[in-house]
C-alpha cells in the first residue's frame, strides 16, 4: 500500500525490513528505503505528508496570515545597515518593501580621518554591487554564499547557490563597467578569497561526502580546470578554509577536526618562500593564528588550548613555531573562555564569555606592549555583546553589535582612543514597541548530577506573577555553539499573546566554558537531554509554566535533543518542534559515505568502530528509540535538498512514529521542496515559514 493510498487518515509508509551486523549486532530497519530521493514512492510519500500537515493545519489559516502581517507590520522593510569602512569606501546594505532580498551598496568616503559612518541618503555616488532580487529572479531558492571586493577595490567575487545544496557558483564582477568576467567557478563550498594583488582568488572545494577539502587558486583569465591545486587535506576527519588577515601581510590555510587544529601560512611579502605549516597537528590541540604588531615587531597571536581547557592567547615569532615556544600574552583562567581576538594597529579586541555571558575585551597596545586591559560594559542582566565588521587594520574604533532578549539588535562604535561609545543604530521595530513592557530573567535549573543549568527567558512584564503561562523553550547543546540571548521581532507575536521565550543553555553548548562542552558530547551526551528536561521540569516547579503549555523547540543537532526528549520525558512538554532534526543520528554515523559523517566522529563518537559508542548511542538515538506510548504533538520540518541533514532522517522518524506511537495522528510533517539546511530563502517566504510554525505553537498551548 502506498503511502498516498492509505487507509488511514495520515500517510502510512510501508515497512520495507532491511538490516545490518554491528559487533555481532543485528540492527534492524523498516524505513530505510526513505532514503532512495529519486524514488516516486518516496517523493509520493513525502507530499502525502505534507497533505497531511497542510489537512491538519488548515484551521490555522487566518492565524498564520495575522502573524506574518504583525512580523511585516513592525519590520522596517525599507533600510539601510550600518555602514562599514574598507580601503577608502564606506560599504553598506539596502532592503526594500516588498522585495526578498535588497541589494549591496557603497558610496566613497570623502574624509580620510572621519570615522564615523555617513547617512548614505545624504551622499551622492552610491554605486550598487549586488542586486540580489534580480540574481534570484527565475529561482525558487536563493543563497548569497559570500562576496568580496578586490583589494584595488575594483572588482567583486561573489558566491550563489540557487538550489539550496550549500554547491555555490562564483562570479566576478567588475565594478568599473558593471559587467561580468567570463571567469566562473562551480561547486565551490563557500565563497572566494582575493589574493593581495587583485589577479586571482583561492577557493574551497568538497569531497564527495561533502566535506570541504581542497583549496584551489584560481587565476583571472582563466579557465577552472586550470587552477591550481593549493591544498589537499586527506585525513577523513579535518576540513580547510583560507583567509586573508586584516594587515593584508598573510593568507593562511586551516584545516581542522572537532579537537585538532594546524595553519599554514603564506607570507605576501616574501611569497617565494612558499606556504609553511606554522605549527604541526597535535591531536586534542587546537589554536587559530592572527598576524599583528605589538612594541613594533611583528608577531603571530595563537588562541590556543595547550595550556587549559578555556584557552590562552599567546604570541609567536613570523616562522614555523612549535607550541613549546610560545609566549603567553593573555594567560589562560579557568572559568574565562576565550573564544578569538582580533588584531589592529593600536589595539587588539579579544572575544570570551564568562559566567554564560559573552564579553568584549581591550588591549590598548603602546610602545611596550599591552598598555591596558578592560571590558567594554553594560548593565542589562543579560546580553550579548560581539565584535561586528572591522575589516580596517588601522581604524581606531572597534564595531560592535550588542542585544538582549528586549533589546532590539543595536549597533555601537567604541572609540578606543576616547573610550566613548556610540549608539549608530537600533534595529527599527515599528509600532508601540517599548523594551518596559517585557522582562528577561535569568534562571537556574539543578540537573540530575546537581550541576546548575541557566536558563534565559523573557515575557509580558508581570504576566507570570498570576499564574503559569505557556512557554516556548529552546535549546541547542552541541559543537560548543552557544545560543546567547538575542531579540527577535517574529517572537513578538509569541510574548504578546501572553506566551514566554526562554533558552535552555544546556551542556554541549559553550555558554559556560569548555567544560559545558566536554561534558555535553561523545559518551557524556545524555547530559545534553537530561540538562533540558530539567530546565522544562523547573519551569515547571517554580510556576512560571506548566508541562502541558511548555512547547520545546530545537534544530538540527537540536533536533535530535527534541527527538530524545520525546523519547525520554514526553510528560515534561506540550508539544515538540523539531527542524531539520538529526533524528537518525546513529544510521548516520555508521555509514563513512554519508556527508560529514567522518567529521562528525569528535562530537557523536565512532559507533561503526567501537562497541562502547555504539551502544551509547543506541540508548539515546531519537529513531532507535522510538516506543509504544503517548507522544507529545510533534511538527518536524525539513528540507529536500538539505546536505547536512538529510531530509530522509526525520521522513525516517515521522514513519516509525506513525506506526508505533500511541498518538499517530498528532505528528506532522512538513518538507520543503526547494530549500537548504536554513530553510526557504527570502525574507517574506522566511516570515511565512516562521508564521506556519509559531501558529502551531500557539494552537498547541492555547486550544482546549
Amino acid at each position: 500500500m502506498s503511502a498516498a493510498l492509505s487507509s488511514t487518515p495520515w500517510p502510512i509508509a510501508p515497512k520495507k525490513p532491511s538490516s545490518k551486523q554491528f559487533h555481532g549486532l543485528t540492527r534492524a530497519d523498516d524505513y530505510e528505503w526513505l532514503r532512495e530521493k529519486e524514488n516516486p514512492e518516496v517523493i509520493a510519500y513525502i507530499e502525502a505528508e505534507n497533505a497531511y500537515t497542510k489537512e491538519q493545519t488548515d484551521h490555522l489559516a487566518d492565524l498564520r496570515t495575522q502573524i506574518f502581517e504583525e512580523i511585516k507590520a513592525r519590520t522596517l522593510e525599507t533600510d539601510l545597515s550600518v555602514p562599514t569602512r574598507s580601503r577608502g569606501y564606506w560599504y553598506y546594505g539596502r532592503s526594500f518593501e516588498g522585495k526578498q532580498y535588497g541589494a549591496s551598496c557603497r558610496v566613497k568616503a570623502t574624509d580620510p580621518d572621519d570615522w564615523t559612518p555617513p547617512n548614505p541618503d545624504e551622499v551622492t555616488g552610491e554605486e550598487v554591487l549586488l542586486d540580489l532580487d534580480a540574481l534570484a529572479e527565475g529561482h525558487d531558492f536563493f543563497s548569497l554564499g559570500g562576496s568580496s571586493v578586490s583589494p584595488s577595490t575594483t572588482l567583486l567575487a561573489y558566491a550563489t547557490d540557487v538550489a539550496g545544496d550549500e554547491r555555490y557558483t562564483v562570479r566576478v564582477k567588475d565594478l568599473t563597467t558593471g559587467e561580468l568576467l567570463d571567469d566562473e567557478l562551480t561547486n565551490v563550498h563557500g565563497g572566494a578569497t582575493w589574493d593581495r594583488d587583485s589577479s586571482a582568488l583561492f577557493y574551497t572545494t568538497a569531497d564527495e561526502s561533502w566535506r570541504a577539502d581542497k583549496i584551489w587558486c584560481h587565476r583571472l583569465g582563466t579557465s577552472q580546470d586550470e587552477d591550481e591545486l593549493v591544498f589537499h587535506e586527506t585525513d577523513d576527519r579535518f576540513w580547510v578554509g583560507v583567509g586573508r588577515t586584516k594587515s593584508d601581510r598573510f593568507m593562511f590555510i586551516g584545516t581542522a577536526a572537532k579537537i585538532t587544529a594546524e595553519y599554514r601560512f603564506l607570507d605576501l611579502d616574501d611569497p617565494d618562500a612558499g606556504w609553511q605549516v606554522f605549527a604541526a597537528r597535535e591531536e586534542g590541540v587546537e589554536y587559530s593564528v592572527e598576524h599583528a604588531t605589538i612594541a613594533g615587531e611583528d608577531v603571530f597571536l595563537v588562541t590556543h588550548n595547550a595550556s587549559g581547557p578555556d584557552f590562552e592567547i599567546a604570541t609567536a615569532p613570523i616562522a614555523p613555531t612549535p607550541r613549546t615556544e610560545w609566549q603567553p600574552l593573555v594567560p589562560h583562567t579557568q572559568g574565562v573562555r576565550l573564544e578569538d581576538v582580533d588584531a589592529f594597529a593600536g589595539h587588539l579586541v579579544v572575544h570570551q564569555r564568562s559566567d554564560g555571558l559573552t564579553q568584549l575585551r581591550i588591549l590598548e597596545l603602546g610602545e611596550n606592549g599591552v598598555a591596558d586591559d578592560y571590558l567594554v560594559k553594560f548593565d542589562d542582566e543579560l546580553y550579548t555583546i560581539g565584535s561586528g565588521s572591522n575589516p580596517t587594520f588601522e581604524s581606531p574604533v572597534v564595531r560592535l553589535g550588542y542585544t538582549t532578549m528586549r533589546t532590539p539588535a543595536s549597533v555601537y562604535d567604541y572609540d578606543v582612543r576616547s573610550r566613548e561609545l556610540t549608539l549608530l543604530k537600533q534595529a527599527p521595530v515599528l509600532g508601540d514597541y517599548d523594551r518596559d513592557d517585557y522582562e528577561e530573567h535569568r534562571l537556574w535549573a539543578t540537573a540530575e548530577d546537581g550541576v546548575r543549568v541557566p536558563i534565559s527567558i523573557v515575557a509580558k512584564k508581570g504576566l507570570h506573577e498570576s499564574g503559569p503561562i505557556p512557554v516556548l523553550l529552546y535549546a541547542y547543546g552541541s559543537y560548543e555553539a552557544s545560543m546567547d540571548p538575542y531579540f527577535s521581532i517574529a517572537r513578538l507575536s509569541l510574548l504578546d499573546r501572553g506566551i514566554g521565550f526562554a533558552i535552555a543553555h544546556i551542556r554541549g553548548g559553550g555558554e559556560m566554558g569548555r567544560g559545558w562542552y566536554d561534558d555535553g558530547k561523545m559518551l557524556k551526551k545524555q547530559n545534553t537531554f537530561s540538562d533540558y528536561i530539567a530546565c522544562a521540569r523547573h519551569l515547571a516547579e517554580s510556576g512560571w509554566s506548566t508541562p502541558q503549555t511548555i512547547i520545546a523547540e530545537g534544530g538540527s543537532a537540536g533536533g535530535l535533543l527534541m527527538g530524545a526528549v520525546a523519547n525520554q520525558a514526553p510528560d515534561a512538554v506540550g508539544a515538540v518542534v523539531a527542524a531539520v532534526p538529526f533524528v537518525d543520528a546513529l544510521t548516520t554515523m555508521l555509514d563513512a559515505s554519508l556527508p560529514l559523517t567522518v567529521t562528525e566522529y569528535d562530537e557523536w563518537g565512532n559507533p561503526e568502530a567501537d562497541k562502547e559508542t555504539y551502544d551509547y548511542m543506541s540508548s539515546y538515538d531519537p529513531y532507535t528509540n522510538v516506543t509504544a506510548q503517548h507522544y507529545p504533538p510533534i511538527l518536524a520540518e525539513t528540507s529536500i535538498n538539505d546536505t547536512r541533514v538529510l531530509y530522509v532522517e526525520p521522513a525516517k522518524w515521522v514513519a516509525k512514529l506513525r506506526a508505533t506511537a500511541e498518538n499517530p495522528g498528532d505528528v506532522l510533517l512538513k518538507t520543503e521542496m526547494a530549500a537548504g539546511h536554513g530553510g526557504v530563502s527570502g525574507r517574506y517566504k522566511a516570515w511565512e515559514d516562521r508564521a506556519f510554525s509559531l501558529a502551531w505553537m500557539i494552537d498547541q498551548v492555547t486550544s482546549s
